[in-house]
């Protein structure tokens, strides 16, 4: 890939970029790569050091997962976000694992984990804004753990429904139970139920396609 695009890629997103020498600039794009996921691949297991990774199109799911295999989702990636905690080589405070997968057909940049890494040993502005990403993600995390251990299921789906919709611009979200119970961490069981039950109350339509938002003005109140 031509550096003058990830260069002018780059300075965009990242605000240390003018800070840094020049050297420093041409090595992280000198070890940074282009990648194109297709939907459901698995992106990133926990194991290593991936990288750090821009979304430029698509959506990734990143969640963590039990040793019986259940897994809940931490937040979800789309384009224009920026992935640190694949690169557990640039923040050494990350213990535990997190797996990556692609939502949708999905295209990257990827800077190379242990490049950036010496960028940031180097460069105290760089680590700075590693640390800010992953703690404003961290703040993501605490919210969802929040919602599964204190919050009352209709209301977690109401919020997780009006979220869905505002962020893709519809009413009609096309997910299927068993994908909006992994994002929410509970079981297809129990959304199916809880969905019917809202179907039955005239505040969504569900079919095989997903489900329709009918009425938002009820939707809303839930979430309160």
């Amino acid at each position: 890939m031509p550096e003058l695009k990830l260069k002018s890629v780059y300075q965009e997103i990242f605000p240390f970029w003018n800070k840094i020498s020049e050297a420093d600039r041409n090595m992280i794009c000198q070890n940074s790569y282009a990648c194109s996921y297709p939907k459901g691949s698995n992106i990133h297991d926990g194991t290593e050091c991936s990288g750090v990774i821009l979304v430029q199109s698509g959506s990734l799911r990143l969640y963590i997962m039990s040793e019986e295999g259940k897994d809940i989702t931490l937040y979800r990636l789309h384009k224009g976000d920026l992935c640190m905690l694949s690169a557990s080589c640039v923040l050494n405070a990350i213990t535990f694992d997190v797996f990556i997968d692609a939502e949708e057909d999905s295209e990257c940049f990827v800077i190379s984990g242990p490049v950036f890494a010496s960028v940031s040993e180097q460069n105290p502005e760089v680590k700075i804004f590693a640390l800010e990403t992953a703690v404003n993600r961290f703040s993501d995390v605490m919210w969802v753990m929040q919602q599964i251990l204190f919050m009352s299921l209709d209301k977690r789906l109401a919020i997780f429904l009006s979220d869905e919709s505002s962020r893709i611009g519809s009413d009609t979200i096309t997910l299927t139970h068993g994908q909006i119970a992994r994002y929410m961490g509970s079981a297809r069981e129990v959304v199916s139920r809880m969905l019917k039950y809202f179907s039955e109350e005239g505040i969504v339509e569900v079919s095989r396609g997903g489900v329709v938002l009918l009425d938002k003005k009820r939707l809303r109140k839930l979430t309160l």
